[in-house]
């Protein structure tokens, strides 16, 4: 997910996904095909099929107003419990600054429940509660608990995937950045065979603080239905969104039981 996994659920998200049929109900894909929730903020209603797992992880080089760069290697591990249900464990490697020793950063838990397929306005609905936790040192992680409740759309119009995503995050800090709310809509569509387009349009509304936005865009290509890489750049829209270089993986690595 681009801005790092240790950031959960603190932003807004307008993406064009590489898989539309992310955004299609599990029983129209077979298990062991690719759901990829990166490179962009937001995610997809889609979970991953029951017994299986799937894993993401890329490289992120974020440039700061200040001009400074910081590096993250956020990995997210999907495991499928139900039929409906996915478990998410996401941890990540970050080097805050360049010549900076990297370590890990905030880890978080979350579960992503799919409620509804093929509903009136809502299409495939879903929530997302989940819990960042402060295990990273006070240079790589924000050094709080996070709550966080995320609401998921998504639908399929022709060739183009449509997710919308409303969340909004608790943490244990005080005064104006305690809280923060987040929303996203997302569009997909393919250009070639395997190739796809992925951009994204993201804000930090915040409570009592300057929000931010920024802009994501970039190709993806699918290597084999369990596989599909991710590039592509993030740049400041509003606030202090860093700008930011990404790549990375999604792989359906297979059934587990």
């Amino acid at each position: 997910m681009a801005g790092g996994i240790g950031r959960v659920v603190v932003g807004a998200a307008l993406a064009l996904l590489a898989n539309a049929g992310a955004a299609t109900a599990q029983g129209a894909l077979a298990p062991h095909t690719a759901q990829p929730e990166r490179p962009t903020v937001a995610t997809h209603a889609g979970t991953v099929a029951p017994g299986w797992i799937e894993v993401e992880s890329g490289v992120e080089r974020d440039q700061a107003p200040s001009r400074i760069t910081s590096l993250q290697t956020p990995t997210l591990l999907k495991f499928g419990v139900a039929s409906r249900v996915q478990f998410d464990v996401m941890v990540e490697v970050v080097q805050p600054a360049s010549g900076t020793t990297a370590g890990f950063g905030d880890a978080a838990v979350a579960v992503k429940w799919r409620l509804l397929d093929h509903a009136p306005l809502v299409g495939n609905f879903a929530v997302e509660p989940g819990l960042k936790l402060p295990t990273g040192s006070a240079t790589r992680g924000t050094g709080t608990t996070d709550a966080s409740l995320l609401l998921i759309s998504s639908h399929v119009l022709g060739p183009v995937a449509l997710d919308i995503n409303v969340g909004y995050t608790g943490t244990s800090a005080s005064g104006d950045t305690a809280n923060a709310m987040l929303w996203t809509v997302s569009t997909g569509t393919t250009i070639d065979g395997p190739w796809a387009i992925a951009a994204e349009l993201f804000g930090h509304p915040g409570f009592g603080a300057r929000g931010s936005a920024g802009f994501l865009a970039g190709p993806t290509w699918t290597v084999r239905p369990w596989i599909v890489l991710d590039a592509g750049f993030i740049a400041k829209v509003a606030g202090n969104q860093p700008s930011a270089l990404y790549a990375g993986i999604t792989w359906n690595i297979g059934r587990l039981w």
